[in-house]
């Protein structure tokens, strides 16, 4: 029998783009740079452009946690508050003995980011 012959995918991996790059790609757009001519400059698709231009706010509102260049996903500041609020409720039921499992962590974690977005304007 002959050897089956298999077929290598060499298929190009995702390039994550740090925030400090995204901002400078936005700033060249806003002063009158093309898409097409930023996407030679960068050696980046034209629709990763216009998907970094069209996140444009949230990219300028973004503010990467310590040690941090690259955010594979856009987290707001109500995620980090989310964090912050979910670890002291894990520290005090740590203190208190408590058993905490991941699916009650779970649950606290969506009723936290539950109770912030209702106080979030």
């Amino acid at each position: 029998m002959d050897r089956k012959k298999v077929c290598e995918k060499s298929s190009a991996k995702k390039k994550m783009m740090s925030i400090e790059l995204k901002r400078e790609i936005i700033e060249k757009h806003e002063q009158g740079v093309r898409v097409v001519d930023l996407s030679r400059q960068y050696g980046r698709s034209t629709s990763m452009i216009c998907t970094v231009l069209k996140q444009k706010e949230s990219i300028k509102s973004v503010t990467p946690d310590k040690g941090l260049t690259i955010i594979s996903k856009l987290r707001t500041s109500l995620h980090e508050n989310m964090e912050k609020l979910l670890m002291v409720w894990v520290t005090e039921k740590q203190l208190q003995l408590d058993t905490l499992t991941q699916t009650i962590i779970c649950e606290k974690a969506r009723a936290i980011y539950g109770d912030l977005l209702k106080q979030t304007p």
